[in-house]
């Protein structure tokens, strides 16, 4: 039986039904249309107070989960309620208007006295409901319901497309009286229903000064029984379910299939609602929030009681309004009486109805409509409200019973304007503003106190729009602001200014058409080329259309001529006439008689030359552009015009004027990036705006500059923006908080603009701390745009869209195949390939791609020599059909989807219901789950080790099969894989044997490597991976938008899970700015979870800590990085010791420990535990960057730290039992003892190393350790100064990298080799190197290797005596990147570009450059690591520094000795580092001799001198060599420097081809170096 029932329900008819009363559903009516039927009954009008404000609520808030389905719930829940009550007391829902319903009981006029009865216990029955329910959402809902008895005529009409029906007459007119008289909570009676009731059975109070009644309760007598009285009362009614169906609340439900009826019910539902029966979607599909133009149009009659004679008025009005709205997509939502009249509520922007030029459309359809039925002879008023904005449209009711309706604000406005300004159309100012008409078709009107409506704005009536030519009104509508310059559009108007030079010169006509989309800046650029228009010997004439200019035959050109003639400033017709007789007569200058040429037929001499300018040039008029067609061709002329494309194919006319010759067409796209952040600043008139903000509104905008307003104006509006004062870098507390001071700030030459006259209060534009704005809602204006592209799209093209949003602004097609409901992958790959032609998406291959595409500007300027619009219409069918097919295949091989415009995503994303994104989310989130790891590449696994074993995250329950892959993935060996061939690689004791020689053991070393590389180049076995790494990728497209559906599903723990997972995984990519963004993620959710006490929470805590200690660490904040990593390991249950005895107590055990894992090491122990191991994979990770952090320091004791974190790095990873890390620790534990100078120890762990490696198998995970190995002992021989052996070693594991495809890995030792070969001397390779370097950094979009590639360029020109690539480019990329986030946030590669450049310049003597350059490296000083890279950065620095000692002494500067001192501390310092490597000691002995001589002490400079030179012969380090010995000759020669040394030997580099060529030969570049001048003064103090 319940199956049945649910079955009869998803019948059409029934779903049809549900929208209309049993009235119409069981009513049998003339087909005649108007129809007239006449009945009794009794009518109820509930009116529900709280919904209007409740959807105000609701459509002002901030963020995308305000949501119309909570608006629905909240709304349903109520309304439902009172249907019920209706239903199960026998009445019949009529019409729901808004937050009001109509009700009727029909019934015999006999049967009235007992139905009010009934009818009356159902009303207080409804004041019950809320008297005991809460009020939702802090809202109070009440309810205040009328009755009224009595004669109903009921009024059917429409046309053959849709038909309406009303119930008209005295009882209609008497409920609605009796509303206006009720109070909250009140029952009242109109006085023909207290005549008819049954006065016994009611107390009342009566009314002061009026019939009608309140019900104050029901007076029963005694032995009265209800059930029985209304089980009678209900035999009267029709259409009461009863016997079988008596359990139903409405018969209509078990409706029975029937065409003939299905079709004429069809008629009263709207098509939409048709539509979504037809798709048998859900029903919410319809209801949201969303941007309307509502149109009320109220019609009072001359004759209001007669049915038949108003009956043909409103059949005549209905059709006629019909058939305006039909044009713009407008729909008939409402017909009702209201108060004296006949009420139609129209709509434009219905789900699936939105239009462009929504507002325009909804006035002139507005004024056609009173037009015409102020025509109709029965009516005596018409009166028009119309408003715009955000309201609820949506399915109002109860499953059974249900209507289409429109709540909000705007609703009211619309209605108490159409009643409050009577006989006229009117509109609120959102309207005015939103129309795009001239000023002059409208006139404010005088404000009125409205009730219901607090504050409506300013109210204006709509004048017409065929009033006459208003001269003087067409002005450009932009105004130029001097001190706002044009962002952007430099090109256009470069090209601009040539044409006009061209005209001027040449005497011939020109047209430039600038088209572009609304909002691009069409109107901003005419002014600015107004502006430069001006001239002494031409005129510029400039005005503005609008929509209504094309409906006027020669308006533009009548505009224009009027501007000609003087007649635009005329204000009366008599003055023009006047002024246009006088001029021709006397006053108009032979000058201008070539433009009345045409007009008179005459002929004239002289000719001025005329520049008329025309925006919004799609409007101009037929008549115009056939006039403009024969001037172009007749008089020399210069129009530049912008305009949007057209919707329609242009008249003929205009179509010559683009196809002619002398006409070009300048396509405008969107603006730049910078553009748009300079356009942010002079906005806000701020020197920076938080990066946060700048890609929010760079993404946002699409590099549209109206996108950009509007997003800058909603965040203004729900005040999210904090302006402060900008501070330096250097006096600012370094905290977590402030750790990345991110700002983007405005272009050089925009700085000017940025700033008032007050130079003391520059300010940056930060944001509030709570703010999440990938979570904001679109702006209205925005997301109207939006709906407009969505609604002109088929039904399942939406619907791919809508489900499109949910996943995200980027997408896989796996994912969305797998969400779309009942889908074939067929459909799908047709339906993307069309959506990406309309570029709702673009479509990648690869994650790569998708990168390279953002990161590509659009381009934004295209010239045309013929109208885009003009496509040539033959074959045009079969081309479009071709491209389909071409586009269908490019979106089969591509995997990666995205969203052309955010707001698209954002505006698709908030049409979903709260329970239905609920689902989607989680079968989204079902599926990512399974890809979200490492990839296959990486071997899988956790981005942190073993994380998902400490913490249960998955949805999806585990089979055998996928345990034993992610234990695989982990690293785990089954017995059969560890039995695996070694491929013949020597064993342990035959690699190593006792008493060998350091040059022997290096050659077994290389030797080992050799033979490695070679197996994994011939072997047959599977070691070398198909495909380069894809984590970025997998990050990307899988985990982070996992991350957010876990958040929308309210999943907190497993969003904390995988935001760290990110973090990690942007730490080995080398983001560290994405790291401390995800980490603040996560830190808001650990908050959020802080009362979970589990192991699982505290391991998360550990890992957050641990995390935010090597953010601190690659920062160089190492104080903060100590805190959080000795926080992780108190969390880990591991810690470092506070004072010097339990230091030294610790020391002792953790000796004790290292002896016994070292020993024990051959014997079976069984691994630890997964939990277990995923705790000490995080300890390794925090001893590993603590004991870089205490050899950083200079305390004495800190080295005894160092040693500890050290040890207890080796001791852990030993437990582990984990080849790689106990590898990576022998190397840490060796790389430690090199540091420190102790020679014994770092040679037995570094042989270790090389021990433990020889018994891996060459697969998976073993081949990379080998090729880890190879790569870190190449950077420790570097930093150690073997330079020889760092060069074997790094073209070795190049080699390996190379052949595993890891580019993360290779691009670090190309760099670190490059370095070693730059100090031998030896350029081919070093070129050679260099050109592997740039092709890693292109092909992978790599910014790191770039960075690093301009760094050794500016090296071998400041010391290698020639010239790779110039220092223009190298300086251009550091302009064009030193933003970017990776470089920003690497502590080192800045500090050397920055340092490097300001030595070129300090060599040139360019001092101003130098400061410049050594100021922005200073800032970057205090974030010290311990790194090669820092330390590169840091000697580049500290030259710059001596070489401005150089010129403060010469100038003879008063702190110039106090300057050396320091200098010479500061080297001292960077010598006597453990952390700093022996390879950087030449430079820095040698820049201290340097500083020795300039301050006269010549005995420390020979010192240092001598050591430099020893030690550059020790590490066999050729560059510094060569370049020690010249400074020595020259300082100790007696010849004088010219003042332009370096300027004479930059003149004369040769660049590398010319070396190869043999042009220059390799001796000769050894001698341009710079020689470091010395003054000769007697006391150079």
């Amino acid at each position: 039986m319940h199956t049945r029932k649910e079955e009869s329900q998803d019948r059409a008819i029934v779903r049809i039904a549900a929208h209309l009363p049993d009235l119409i559903v069981y009513g049998d009516f003339s087909p005649k249309l108007p129809s007239v039927d006449y009945f009794d009954g009794v009518l109820m009008f509930v009116d529900i107070s709280g919904f209007t404000a409740m959807t105000e609520k609701f459509s002002t808030a901030m963020y995308m989960d305000r949501g119309a389905e909570q608006l629905v719930e909240i709304l349903n829940h109520y309304i439902s309620a009172i249907v019920e009550k209706v239903l199960l007391f026998g009445g019949d829902i009529l019409k729901f208007a808004g937050d009001a319903l109509l009700a009727l009981w029909k019934v015999e006029r006999r049967q009235l006295k007992n139905i009010i009865t009934v009818v009356i216990k159902c009303s207080l029955e409804i004041h019950g409901l809320f008297e005991t329910q809460e009020s939702e959402e802090g809202l109070d809902i009440r309810v205040k319901i009328a009755l009224a008895a009595g004669h109903i005529t009921m009024l059917v009409f429409g046309d053959e497309t849709r038909n309406f029906f009303l119930v008209i007459g005295q009882a209609v007119d008497d409920v609605r009286l009796a509303q206006n008289m009720a109070q909250m909570n009140d029952v009242i009676l109109s006085p023909n229903c207290w005549q008819l009731c049954d006065r016994s059975m009611i107390e009342i109070e009566r009314i002061p000064d009026q019939r009608a009644v309140k019900v104050n309760f029901l007076k029963p007598p005694s032995t009265f029984n209800f059930d029985e009285f209304f089980t009678k009362c209900m035999t009267f009614m029709n259409y009461y379910p009863s016997g079988d169906h008596k359990n139903l609340l409405r018969l209509a439900c078990m409706l029975e299939s029937d065409p003939e009826l299905e079709l004429s019910l069809q008629k009263y539902v709207m098509e939409s609602i048709l539509k979504q029966i037809d798709d048998k979607q859900l029903r919410g599909y319809l209801s949201e929030l969303r941007p309307v133009t509502i149109v009320f149009v109220n019609l009072v009659f001359k004759d209001q009681d007669k049915a038949e004679v108003i009956g043909s008025a409103i059949q005549d009005a209905c059709m006629h309004i019909s058939s305006v709205l039909r044009i713009f997509r407008g729909q008939i939502n409402k017909v009702f009486m209201f108060d004296k009249g006949c009420s139609f509520l129209c709509v434009f922007g219905f789900p699936g109805e939105k239009a462009p030029d929504e507002v325009t459309h909804a006035l002139e359809s507005a004024v056609d409509i009173f037009d015409f039925c102020s025509q109709v002879q029965k009516i005596h008023t018409v009166s028009i409200g119309v408003a715009s904005g955000i309201v609820f449209c949506g399915i109002i009711g109860h499953s059974v019973r249900h209507e289409y309706t429109v709540i909000g604000q705007k609703v009211n406005i619309a209605a108490r304007m159409m009643m409050y300004y009577p006989g006229i159309v009117t509109c609120d100012s959102v309207t005015y503003n939103g129309s795009n008409l001239p000023a002059y078709f409208f006139k404010e009107l005088p404000k009125k106190v409205m009730k219901g409506v607090a504050d409506s704005g300013p109210v204006y009536q709509c004048l017409g729009l065929n009033e006459k030519v208003m001269f003087g009104m067409a002005y450009l509508i932009c105004n130029r602001n001097e001190g706002y310059p044009l962002l952007g559009r430099d090109k256009e108007i470069k090209y601009f200014m040539c044409t006009m030079k061209e005209f001027l010169v040449f005497n011939c006509s020109r047209v430039l058409m600038y088209e572009g989309l609304s909002g691009y800046g069409k109107s901003q650029m005419l002014m600015e080329i107004e502006y430069l228009a001006q001239g002494e010997n031409h005129r510029t004439i400039a005005i503005a259309l609008t929509k209504i200019s094309f409906h006027q035959n020669f308006y533009t050109i009548q505009i224009l001529m009027a501007n000609v003639l003087g007649l635009d400033t005329c204000k009366h017709y008599k003055e023009r006439q006047t002024n246009l007789q006088h001029k021709v007569k006397t006053l108009l200058d032979e000058k201008f008689y070539c433009l009345l040429n045409d007009i008179f037929h005459v002929q004239t001499v002289k000719e001025e030359k005329i520049i008329f300018i025309i925006d919004e040039g799609q409007f101009v008029d037929p008549a115009s552009w056939a006039f403009m067609e024969k001037l172009i061709r007749t008089v020399p002329i210069f129009i530049i015009m912008s305009l949007s494309p057209f919707i329609d194919i242009p008249c003929e006319a205009a179509n010559a004027i683009m196809k002619n010759r002398n006409t070009t067409y300048v396509t405008l796209g969107a603006v730049q990036p910078k553009d748009i952040r300079n356009k942010v600043c002079l906005d806000l008139n701020v020197r920076g705006i938080t990066k946060e903000l700048d890609t929010y509104l760079v993404e946002g905008s699409c590099g549209i500059p109206f996108y950009c307003e509007e997003l800058l104006k909603n965040l203004d509006h729900h005040r999210v923006l904090v302006f402060q004062p900008m501070e330096s870098e250097e006096k600012t507390n370094v905290s977590w908080n402030n750790l990345f001071k991110n700002f983007s700030r405005p272009t050089e030459e925009l700085k000017i603009f940025t700033l008032s006259n007050d130079e003391e209060i520059e300010e940056v534009c930060n944001l509030t701390s709570d703010v999440k704005l990938q979570n904001l809602s679109p702006p209205a204006s925005l997301k109207e745009i939006s709906l407009v592209q969505l609604d002109s799209m088929n039904l399942s093209h939406q619907m791919l869209v809508r489900c499109a949003a949910i996943i995200g602004l980027t997408f896989t097609t796996e994912l969305l195949f797998e969400i779309l409901p009942c889908w074939n992958m067929k459909m799908m790959i047709k339906a993307l390939a069309s959506l990406v032609e309309s570029n709702v998406f673009d479509c990648f291959r690869n994650g790569k791609e998708l990168q390279m595409a953002l990161k590509q500007n659009i381009v934004s300027f295209e010239v045309n020599y013929r109208s885009l619009s003009l496509k040539p219409s033959d074959g045009m069918a079969h081309g479009e059909k071709e491209e389909l097919r071409e586009l269908e295949s490019e979106v089969i091989e591509c995997h990666i989807i995205r969203f052309c415009r955010p707001m698209m995503q954002k505006t698709a994303y908030e049409l979903w219901l709260k329970d239905q994104k609920k689902a989607m989310h989680l079968k989204c989130a079902r599926f990512l789950e399974e890809s979200a790891h490492k990839c296959d590449h990486c071997q899988s696994g956790d981005f942190i080790p073993f994380h998902h074993f400490t913490v249960n995250i998955r949805l999806n329950s585990l089979d055998m099969d996928t345990i034993k892959r992610m234990a695989k993935f982990q690293g785990l060996k089954a017995e059969e894989e560890i039995t695996f061939s070694k491929i013949e690689i020597p064993k342990k004791s035959e690699l190593f044997p006792e008493n060998l020689r350091p040059e022997e053991i290096r050659e077994k070393i290389l030797s080992f490597f050799d033979t490695v590389i070679t197996k994994m180049k011939t072997s047959k076995e599977n070691i070398i991976p198909l495909e380069s790494c894809q984590c970025e990728e997998i990050v990307e497209i899988v985990i982070m938008p996992l991350t957010h559906h876990f958040l929308a599903l309210g999943e907190n723990n497993k969003a904390l899970y995988y935001f760290l997972e990110i973090t990690s995984a942007y730490l080995i990519l080398g983001d560290n700015y994405m790291a401390y963004t995800y980490l603040n993620e996560g830190e808001r959710l650990l908050k959020m979870l802080k009362n979970d006490k589990s192991w699982s929470h505290t391991f998360e805590s550990a890992t957050f800590y641990s995390l935010k200690g090597q953010v601190c660490f690659n920062m160089g904040q190492m104080v903060l990085a100590k805190k959080m990593l000795r926080k992780a390991l108190k969390l880990l249950n591991r810690t470092l010791p506070h004072n010097l005895i339990s230091l030294f107590v610790q020391s002792h055990l953790e000796k004790s420990r290292h002896f016994y894992y070292v020993n024990q090491q051959a014997q079976e122990n069984s691994p630890p535990r997964k939990r277990r191991l995923a705790q000490l994979y995080r300890q390794t990770a925090c001893f590993s960057l603590l004991w870089q952090i205490y050899s950083l320091n200079y305390f004495f004791h800190y080295k005894y730290y160092g040693h500890l974190a050290a040890m207890m790095q080796v001791n852990t990873a030993l437990e582990t039992q984990d080849d790689f890390q106990i590898i990576k620790a022998y190397l840490d534990y060796s790389l430690y003892h090199q540091l420190a100078g102790y020679q014994g120890m770092w040679f037995k762990y570094e042989i270790m190393a090389m021990e433990q490696i020889s018994s891996l198998p060459l697969k998976d995970s073993g081949i990379e350790i080998v090729s880890y190995v190879a790569d870190k002992l190449g950077y420790t021989k570097l930093l150690m100064g073997h330079l020889d052996l760092a060069i074997d070693l790094g073209s070795r594991a190049q080699k390996m990298w190379t052949l595993l495809q890891n580019p993360n890995r290779r691009y670090r030792v190309l760099c670190w080799l490059s370095k070693s070969l730059f100090l031998k001397n030896r350029n081919k390779q070093l070129v050679q190197v260099l050109g592997w370097l740039w092709d890693l950094s292109i092909t992978e979009e790599h910014i790191f290797s770039k960075a690093f590639f301009y760094f050794v360029c500016l090296d071998i020109m400041l010391y290698s005596g020639f010239v790779y690539k110039t220092f223009e480019e190298c300086l251009e990329f550091i302009y064009q990147n030193e933003d970017n986030r990776i470089l920003k946030f690497q502590s080192g590669i800045l500090l050397g570009l920055y340092s490097s450049v300001a030595i070129w310049y300090a060599r040139l003597q360019e001092w101003d450059n130098f400061h410049i350059f050594s100021n922005r490296a200073k800032n970057l000083v205090s974030r010290r690591t311990p790194t090669a890279l820092y330390y590169e950065g840091i000697s580049r620095y500290m030259e710059g520094q001596v070489l401005y000692l150089q010129k403060q002494i010469e100038d003879q500067s008063e702190n110039a000795q106090d300057s050396g001192v320091e200098l010479l501390k500061n080297l001292e310092s960077l010598v006597a580092q453990n952390t700093t490597g022996p390879v950087f000691y030449p430079r820095l002995y040698h820049l201290m001799a340097y500083v020795c001589i300039l301050m006269g002490d010549g005995q420390n400079c020979d010192l240092f001198l001598n050591t430099a030179i020893q030690l550059c012969e020790t590490q066999g380090n050729v560059l510094e060599k060569c370049w020690l010995s010249m400074n020595k000759d020259w300082w100790y020669s007696s010849s004088e420097l010219t003042e332009n040394q370096w300027l004479k030997t930059i003149s004369s580099l040769p660049s590398w081809e010319k070396i190869v060529s043999d042009k220059v030969k390799m001796q000769d570049i050894q001698r341009n170096k710079f020689l470091m001048r010395i003054n000769i003064l007697d006391d150079p103090f």
